[in-house]
């Protein structure tokens, strides 16, 4: 009778170990999503087996990770709990149709994650409208290259991009469009948070045809607390109203620092309501063609540095006075 070793019967049992044990479910940390791909080559949807949709893209892939798209098409509504990217640099339109009261991309990650979306077309189709994103939860989302139009509904939906997060929050939109939607292009409303600092920097960003363009509102938020929006190189055009700043007597303050930036065709080129909690600052921008250049409401204030360019409203309202000096 043949005598196993220790030693050789402990390798035995680790090789038997090895051929019953079930798969692993790894997750990576870069996915890819195709237009010819399926979702049954997960969890690994790799590049010569990608994934179809980016929610089963995002359940498989590692936080820190990201979601290359490897061609046009429509990749279904996603909701984000994680610090992930999603990048489509120039394969083609690729990202979400939305409809039936529903949300494109539902932002609901942790408190230290940051999320970044690029290249991306959220459109609605109709059929019960939606919204196109909605930032719940979160540390910061970066808004890069994207598309976001079309969204209908009746408030709370038709909105193109809603940032509602109720902690210290941060906000970047570059190089975006926002068109076509029912109601808000863009919307900054913290829904509660108590000395919290939300703020939101965009460049290169056109808001057209929106019922309002681009909206900052603290009512809801406590008087300690601070919303602010930097907006730069943007234009705000045939929209209800263009760049608007609100919110209420005791509640969060809000302004916005508008410079290099057009306001046309516009029902309202600037407009600053709710008592002076809310502020807007203007400088080296263009109101033309407006029916009203600007509307101040309930002690608000609309302040210019003096060096903007207004033609063509049919009605132009004064600046709140005094100018703010050129430095």
């Amino acid at each position: 009778m043949t005598r196993i070793t220790p030693s050789l019967a402990f390798s035995a049992a680790l090789v038997a170990l090895a051929l019953n044990a079930a798969p692993s479910h790894a997750q990576q940390a870069r996915s890819f999503v195709s237009g010819l791909g399926s979702d049954s080559n997960a969890p690994n949807c790799v590049r010569t087996a990608p994934c179809r949709t980016f929610q089963v893209a995002h359940d498989n892939t590692l936080a820190n990770g990201e979601i290359s798209v490897l061609d046009g098409g429509s990749y279904g509504s996603v909701t984000i709990t994680k610090n992930i990217s999603i990048i489509n640099d120039g394969v083609g339109e690729a990202g979400a149709l939305v409809s039936g009261g529903a949300t494109g991309i539902t932002i609901n990650a942790g408190a230290t994650d940051a999320v970044t979306l690029r290249g991306l077309t959220i459109k609605g189709i109709g059929f019960g409208g939606g919204n196109g994103i909605l930032f719940h939860t979160g540390r910061s989302l970066a808004l890069e290259n994207c598309v976001i139009r079309n969204m209908t509904g009746t408030s709370p939906l038709g909105i193109g991009v809603v940032f509602e997060a109720a902690t210290t929050t941060s906000y970047a939109v570059t190089n975006t469009t926002v068109t076509d939607n029912q109601n808000w292009g863009i919307i900054v409303a913290p829904l509660g948070g108590s000395g919290i600092v939300v703020s939101a920097v965009l460049n290169g960003v056109s808001l057209y045809n929106n019922q309002f363009g681009f909206a900052i509102n603290g009512s809801n938020a406590s008087n300690t607390s601070l919303v602010t929006a930097t907006i730069t190189n943007s234009v705000a055009g045939n929209n209800m109203s263009g760049f608007v700043a609100a919110s209420s007597s005791g509640q969060a303050s809000t302004s916005i620092l508008l410079t290099n930036s057009v306001a046309a065709g516009n029902g309202v080129g600037l407009d600053a309501e709710g008592g002076f909690p809310a502020r807007i600052l203007v400088g080296g921008s263009t109101l033309t063609s407006n029916n009203t250049n600007l509307v101040i409401l309930n002690g608000a204030g609309v302040f210019t540095w003096g060096n903007n360019y207004q033609a063509f409203n049919l009605t132009t309202n004064a600046f709140t006075p005094p100018a703010v000096p050129l430095q």
